[in-house]
């Protein structure tokens, strides 16, 4: 059946071709992992990484990632080098996808020289997918979000 292009909002743009679209999907996963992955790593003891919060000292305190390195993006030009072994890749996370916190912290540490990719998702997707969270008590699972994670259901991706 042929497309009216004047009626699909969708493919008034037509899809990239070939070569770009493996080019850019591929590049976005050069500067991106997500909750999902990380967890994933954590859970295994993945090594060769560090995960870095850069969300302020009192969101911090309110819950944060398990194992992450706390380190505001204010801090990253002063501190880095003190805190995160050099040449280690670095994943960095903020609050969520409605904050470029992690973006302003991971182009930190690129002018530092780091490899370095952002956690999507943020720490409220981290939250939503019922994953471990740690606060001055302790470390608590919050209930899941059934729209992010779906009771018996993995996305396995």
């Amino acid at each position: 059946m042929p497309v009216d292009l004047h009626t699909s909002a969708v493919l008034q743009t037509p899809a990239a071709e070939r070569d770009a679209a493996v080019a850019h999907f591929a590049g976005r996963l050069s500067f991106e992992a997500d909750v999902s992955d990380v967890a994933a790593d954590i859970g295994a003891g993945a090594t060769g990484w560090v995960l870095v919060d850069s969300r302020s000292q009192e969101s911090w305190d309110q819950g944060h990632v398990p194992g992450a390195i706390h380190l505001p993006t204010r801090e990253i030009a002063a501190r880095a080098t003190s805190v995160v072994p050099e040449g280690v890749t670095v994943v960095t996370y903020c609050w969520g996808p409605g904050c470029n916190g992690a973006t302003k912290a991971a182009l930190e540490f690129a002018k530092l020289g780091y490899p370095v990719k952002e956690m999507i998702g943020g720490f409220e997707y981290w939250s939503r997918e019922g994953l471990p969270v740690e606060t001055a008590d302790g470390i608590e699972r919050r209930p899941a979000d059934p729209l992010t994670a779906p009771r018996g259901i993995a996305c396995a991706c």
